[in-house]
């Protein structure tokens, strides 16, 4: 029987994980139906010059990749560590180009796209927060869930 820690533990896992699908499949599909939108932005970044062909890509499949491993259990650890590495990654590019560029493209599709930069920012850091928080609430489900396997004595 599980208890309600365990439970509420396994609840907030799935929503976590769920918004993280939400997002990275949102954002994916947006890129990719107006890639090439997606790949000029790319392109007239002052801090991915020269990398506009292979970094739209990059991004699409990373986004899909770790939305796919978030929904099977068993990657969910290794999934989580890659949806708060990406925002941690999408966050300090941000950080980078506010304080260093005087041109600022968004290459975000969608409602994201609407967003200004604060609010981005803030968007982004709450993802952090739940990326982290994914990554804590599984390793506790499986340090939970090896010490709670009977251990038969040896003889």
């Amino acid at each position: 029987m599980k208890s309600g820690a365990e439970v509420k533990r396994k609840v907030a896992i799935e929503i976590i994980a769920f918004l993280f699908i939400l997002l990275f499949t949102y954002a994916s599909f947006n890129k990719l139906l107006d890639y090439q939108k997606f790949t000029i932005q790319i392109g007239q970044s002052p801090l991915l010059t020269g990398f506009g062909g292979s970094i739209p890509w990059m991004v699409i499949s990373v986004e899909l990749l770790v939305a796919v491993l978030l929904m099977i259990p068993r990657f969910r650890l290794f999934a989580f560590f890659g949806a708060f590495s990406l925002m941690v990654m999408f966050t300090a590019y941000i950080v980078a180009i506010l304080n260093f560029s005087s041109y600022v493209p968004c290459s975000c599709g969608g409602v994201l796209a609407k967003l200004g930069w604060t609010e981005h920012l803030y968007f982004n850091s709450v993802f952090i927060l739940l990326g982290l928080t994914g990554i804590v609430l599984v390793a506790d489900e499986r340090k939970s869930a090896r010490g709670s396997v009977t251990q038969i004595p040896a003889l």
